[in-house]
């Protein structure tokens, strides 16, 4: 038999999913007195992962949420270019165009992100980080089954048969959430994502080899090459000793969200590809191992979520907002959203003691955080999918004149970096303050 929630006992919230911002949440909320527990489907922690980049202000809503997030990035994570004189530029270069010297000869473009203004580190490596230092246990090998509102709280029940109870449940269980088909139900297309007809081919390369081919500076430097219906970018991971390639390639074809959303590839298939493309684009595909793998980039922009929260269930993250990759700021505007959850529960947490009261204060909160985050959020996931057209010489106003796509680019990053975060919590607040009132 369930026990029942007192009162006196501290707000208890379930999150489901031990990706990246169900962790960072944890440790938000138990800054906030409140109880957590996390329920993660897989049976251990995940030791792979691609790579993933924060921006400045996703580090300063960190710094707000619990410092010592600072800490575990820090300690995993990459910088860009000579080490010993790191920098802060994202480059851009035409990659398709044929020319005597190749890209030797052509203009680069440097976007300049401010002081580690994308620092870059392995999923697997920052998530083991913050797994070391959870304030609570993860409940390992729960997959979710269904929740339940009922008086006082909210009911998990498990596959494994097992139930669980808490005062609200929040998923950030990722681009397949299952807690996003519970909330919006499991017959309408906004509860899944769908394929953006877009693969992306990833592999590592050694720094070494990649050096002698590419030369030290471009292969220790990020850097994407754009071109007519594909692109390839590559930067540096693992403390500079290996190069992450990323190529990404346009598939007319279908992708059901019910299959695995990576594949074992060759190279022959990307080299197939680039065939045409410039020579150094052609170097950096011959350094990719012989085999590799394949992803089919999902997103939620044809179907995105009408809201991210109703009553004391909520959704955040990829399983809010999935995005395709393009910006490299999915990670980041989860981020937002775990300051935004954090601020909004240490709010409930605070000054809300009964149990009556309580329910309706979480509900007011989830309100609140749907109506602030779900505009900026599913911005990104639409400007995402448009600097893919950008990069790949498909978008009506720059075409392949990367003069215009630079700029174009710039405006939108600039967008997500410069994120006004005081202006998101007084804003919050509000929100709150009205739903709490109705």
């Amino acid at each position: 038999m369930l026990a029942q929630l007192s009162p006196d006992c501290p707000l208890e919230i379930a999150i489901i999913g031990c990706g990246i911002t169900g962790p960072l949440l944890a440790l938000g909320l138990a800054t906030k007195n409140i109880s957590i527990t996390i329920y993660e489907q897989a049976p251990c922690p995940p030791d792979t992962g691609a790579g993933i980049a924060f921006t400045a202000n996703a580090r300063k809503c960190m710094a707000l949420i619990d410092p010592r997030i600072l800490d575990c990035l820090a300690a995993v994570a990459t910088t860009n270019g000579d080490p010993n004189h790191p920098n802060n530029n994202m480059r851009f270069v035409d990659g398709y165009t044929h020319s005597p010297d190749d890209t030797a000869q052509k203009k680069v473009y440097e976007l300049d992100t401010g002081p580690k203004g994308f620092e870059g580190c392995h999923r697997g490596e920052f998530l083991s980080r913050l797994v070391e230092i959870l304030p609570c246990g993860v409940r390992w090998g729960k997959r979710l089954d269904a929740v339940v509102e009922v008086s006082g709280g909210v009911v998990m029940r498990f596959c494994d048969g097992s139930i669980a109870r808490a005062d609200a449940v929040i998923g950030c269980d990722g681009i397949k959430s299952r807690v996003r088909e519970l909330l919006l139900g499991e017959d309408v297309p906004a509860s899944y994502p769908h394929f953006t007809h877009k693969v992306a081919y990833r592999g590592l390369v050694p720094m070494e080899q990649a050096s002698a081919r590419l030369g030290h500076e471009r292969a220790h430097n990020q850097q994407m090459y754009g071109g007519p219906g594909a692109h390839v970018l590559h930067f540096p991971v693992a403390q500079q000793r290996l190069v992450n390639v990323v190529a990404f390639v346009t598939d007319g074809g279908d992708w059901g969200v019910d299959r695995n959303l990576s594949q074992r590839a060759t190279k022959e298939e990307v080299a197939g590809a680039f065939a045409d493309w410039g020579a150094t684009v052609r170097a950096v595909v011959d350094l990719l191992p012989a085999e590799l793998e394949k992803w089919a980039v999902f997103d939620s922009l044809e179907f995105p979520a009408p809201t991210y929260a109703r009553g004391r269930v909520c959704i955040a993250g990829d399983a809010a907002h999935a995005s395709s990759p393009h910006h490299g700021a999915g990670a980041g505007i989860g981020v937002e959203d775990v300051l935004a959850l954090t601020f909004l529960l240490g709010i409930v947490s605070e000054r809300v003691k009964t149990s009556r009261r309580r329910a309706l204060a979480v509900q007011a909160a989830f309100a609140a955080f749907s109506v602030v985050r779900r505009e900026r959020s599913q911005w990104v996931v639409k400007s995402s999918r448009e600097a893919c057209e950008i990069y790949e010489w498909n978008d009506p106003h720059c075409g392949s004149d990367m003069d215009k796509a630079y700029e174009e680019i710039k405006r939108r990053s600039q967008k997500i970096w410069h994120f006004d975060i005081d202006g998101m919590l007084r804003e919050l607040e509000l929100e709150y303050g009205r739903y709490l009132a109705e």
